[in-house]
């Protein structure tokens, strides 16, 4: 479940509040893998692992400042919009940490379980290192990239060569399976998501799959709807992640045949629980059933759901 490790669970909010914000969870080794492993804990049933970490840590990797703001979110200095990426110092050093986190994990895990890391994709992330912080419609890096997409591009570089960079080392680190999220893709035109979202993923994908050929890359381009077709087929990743958005059956219908897909169930239909959250379930695996299937959510778990709302969902789609 995406999201995974932590916000719902008790044992994740007491070490959260033991330890403190959030950036130090993150750059906490031991910490960090006791969150990755803390669902797997509680729900043996699930397959994987999921990297405790952030999207937000190539940014600071590049040379921005990260702080985490209680109740409203990270925040990037200096934000690029003002400023130039000359003028920051990359850091690549700051990455280490994970990847030694990565490495916790990996020896803690048994064989039957995947471990899969992640990193964010250059547009989502250039959108909070161009506005320093979160934002509701990512106007502003929108707005650079028509006004100056040379610049923009040059951010979007930068961001995809330290990408490649930090999911080659978490390979290394142990990871067996990596996931590029563009939390942000949905807010593009089709010309400025081909230009911004598939062009520096298919970068990615091809420079990482140099380094590690045998590795599988997970694509999730939230909100892309019917762009998802030409994001699977161009960008070279190995399977598709879709929101709960997006209808299960044309998805199958429209995305490469044979191409494993990923998702989607509504976060709030596991909210909800109950009669809705059964046929909610079951209309994903019908529609995935003849195609491979990561059965996963659509979007980040509600920290409110009820755990035994995730203990239905395991024996439904389980089977036990």
């Amino acid at each position: 479940m995406m999201r995974q490790a932590g916000r719902y669970l008790p044992e994740y909010r007491a070490l959260r509040q033991e330890k403190g914000g959030f950036l130090e969870l993150v750059y906490d080794g031991n910490a960090a893998a006791e969150i990755t492993l803390q669902p797997l804990r509680r729900f043996p049933q699930l397959d994987a692992a999921i990297l405790f970490s952030d999207i937000l840590i190539v940014p600071y990797a590049l040379g921005q400042d990260l702080t985490f703001v209680a109740g409203e979110g990270p925040r990037l200095s200096p934000p690029l919009l003002g400023a130039p990426l000359d003028g920051l110092t990359a850091a690549p050093e700051r990455l280490q940490p994970i990847y030694d986190t990565v490495a916790k994990v990996k020896a803690q895990l048994t064989p039957r379980k995947t471990l899969i890391g992640f990193a964010g994709a250059p547009w989502t992330v250039a959108t909070y290192m161009i506005a320093g912080q979160g934002s509701r419609d990512q106007a502003d890096s929108r707005a650079l990239a028509y006004l100056d997409p040379t610049r923009f591009g040059r951010i979007i570089d930068a961001i995809a060569d330290m990408t490649v960079d930090y999911l080659s080392g978490q390979i290394q680190a142990g990871a067996e399976c990596v996931q590029l999220f563009d939390s942000w893709a949905g807010s593009l035109s089709p010309e400025q998501f081909e230009r911004w979202v598939i062009a520096p993923t298919s970068r990615i994908v091809a420079a990482f799959k140099t380094r590690h050929p045998g590795i599988p890359v997970i694509g999730f381009p939230k909100g892309a709807g019917g762009k998802l077709p030409a994001y699977a087929e161009q960008t070279g990743i190995d399977a598709v992640g879709i929101d709960e958005t997006v209808d299960p059956v044309w998805a199958s219908r429209a995305l490469p045949n044979g191409m494993p897909v990923q998702g989607n169930l509504d976060p709030l239909a596991l909210l909800t629980g109950g009669e809705a959250l059964g046929d909610a379930v079951q209309r994903v695996l019908d529609a995935f059933a003849d195609r491979p299937h990561i059965f996963n959510l659509g979007h980040g778990i509600i920290k409110e759901t009820p755990i035994a709302h995730v203990e239905t969902l395991m024996q439904l789609v389980k089977g036990r």
